[in-house]
Formats: structure tokens, sequence, C-alpha cells
């Protein structure tokens, strides 16, 4: 038994345990507005943060926010050995972090307050000096997140998602399986959907994951011939691009399942608090899911049925 780890996963189980679920997120979903939708969560471990939510906006800001202080409840628990796990987790707030910060330094929008990390910054106390969009790069090109090659908000947000996820399995072998499924949907779509031509950042980023082939993929169909077998997965029953966000979904439903399955690793240990995570976000992604159709007043959510 690694007794180090003995106490975060017990509190990692714990807090897994507190999560909405699947038919309760569907039960939000058949909800005709949103604050009928916010009611059934009053006595869920969302409720201290959403509040009164006005508007959906806000309501899917705090169920981030609830996912993050679970993040930082669970790294105070973890041994020395398990900060750099609970870093690079935290790395998907950073990026949206440095995209909010991104977007206001290009279009002078004005940002969402950035999530606070606490301790699990890495580059952010750096970042959210700069003033302008060209130091915002050059500070980037220095930091652990790299040179962020040329583009849109869109390229820079795929860059950005492909280091944290690299980051992530580097650290812990177990989510190496989600960093390449997410880098086959970010190819398919860059190249199947976008039309566009793949800088050389972003296939220095995907080349250890998926290796260069796919690059030249003029077809959904070569895109899966190409692909490693590992890859072809995330892609599996899709016939054209415009289902790729079906693709998207499912790998939601699969982190959540692999999610689980490590919760129920017999030792305590990183598995079972990366499991935690894993189920954690996934649980706040169903729940924003399912308040975005009680909100619309559809009384269900296409995104929930994708993977009921």
């Amino acid at each position: 038994m690694n007794a180090d780890w003995v106490a975060a996963s017990v509190r990692a189980r714990a807090l897994a345990q507190r999560r909405v679920g699947a038919g309760a997120s569907r039960n939000i979903a058949a909800q005709l507005s949103l604050s009928d939708g916010l009611s059934l969560l009053a006595n869920t471990v969302y409720a201290d943060l959403l509040g009164n939510a006005p508007t959906l906006a806000a309501a899917e800001r705090a169920t981030r926010e609830t996912v993050l202080w679970q993040l930082r409840v669970l790294a105070g628990w973890m041994p020395a050995t398990g900060t750099r796990l609970a870093r690079a987790a935290a790395g998907a707030y950073e990026r949206d972090n440095i995209l909010n910060l991104a977007r206001g330094l290009t279009d002078g929008q004005t940002t969402a307050e950035p999530f606070d990390l606490g301790s699990l910054e890495s580059a952010w106390p750096r970042l959210q000096l700069v003033t302008t969009a060209e130091e915002l790069t050059d500070t980037l090109r220095t930091s652990p997140w790299g040179d962020p090659g040329p583009g849109t908000a869109t390229a820079l947000r795929d860059i950005l998602t492909l280091v944290w996820l690299h980051r992530l399995s580097e650290v812990w072998a177990a989510a190496r399986p989600w960093a390449v499924a997410v880098a086959a949907l970010t190819v398919a779509r860059v190249r199947l959907v976008d039309g566009a031509e793949p800088s050389a950042r972003m296939r220095q980023l995907v080349r250890p994951l998926l290796g260069d082939r796919w690059g030249n993929a003029e077809n959904l169909a070569d895109l899966q011939a190409v692909l490693p077998r590992t890859a072809q997965t995330a892609l599996r029953e899709i016939s054209t691009p415009d289902d790729l966000w079906r693709a998207e979904t499912r790998l939601r439903a699969t982190v959540e399942t692999d999610g689980v399955r490590l919760l129920r690793s017999s030792l305590p240990g990183p598995d079972v608090v990366l499991g935690s995570m894993a189920v954690l976000a996934m649980d706040a992604w169903r729940v924003r899911a399912a308040l975005a159709a009680a909100a619309s007043g559809t009384g269900s959510s296409e995104v929930l049925d994708a993977v009921a």
C-alpha cells in the first residue's frame, strides 16, 4: 500500500461520491427554465457557488469553479510527490485564463475574472502582467506552455490544449489515451472542417501521439486509415466531419468511464486521485449541458442523449 496517498485517495473517493450523476443531469435537462434547473442543484456540491446565478454563463462558470475548488482541496491532501499531478490537471484552468487574456488584448473585450489557481499556477503570475498580444506571445515562449505558434484564437486554444494534455500524460501515463484521442479529434477538425493547414507547432505537439501521416489526409476515411490504432478509436462510427461533435461527446463519456475505473483501483495512489479528477470534471460538464437544455426550454439535451 502507498501510505503517502491514503488520505488523498480517501478524500478523492469522497468527493467523487458527491457528484450529481447522469440520471440527475437528465432530470435537470428536462426542466423548462434555467431557474427550474438550478433548483434541482440546491442540495448538491455546486450549490454554494451557483447561488442564484442570473445567467446560464454565470451558472456554467460556477460549475467550473466548483471543480477547481475540489482540485485544490485534493492537492492539499496529496503528498509532495503529487504536486506535479495537481498542477498539470489545473493546467486546463490556466489555459482558459490565457485565452481570456489573449482575447482582451486582441479585441479589447471585457474578459472574465481569471480562475484562482492558488499554488497550482505555473506561468500565470508572469502572464497576467503582460499588456500587449505580442508580449503575451513572447512570454508564453519562455514559459512551460512554449511557443503558441501563429493563427487565430481557435488555433491558440488548440495549441494550449495539446500542451496541457501532453503535460498531464507525461506526469501520469493513465491520461495518455485521452491526449491521443483529443489530438485525433483536433487534427480531424482542423483538416476536414476548418480546411486549414496545421501549423508547424501543432505538428510538433501531435507527432509523439499520432505520427506525421495525418497531415495530408483529405477526407475522414483517409485520416482514419493513417492514424495509429489507439487514435482510430476516437473516430469510430463517425461517417462525416459534421459528426465530430458526437465523437467529442463520446470521448467525455470515455474519460468518465476511465475515471470510475481508476477510482476503483484497489490500492491508494495517484490513479485514484486522477480518476476522481476525471469524474468530477465530467460531472460538471454533464451539469452544464443539462442547464443549457433547461435554459433553452427544449425538455431534453441532445448532447446528454448522445452519451446515454
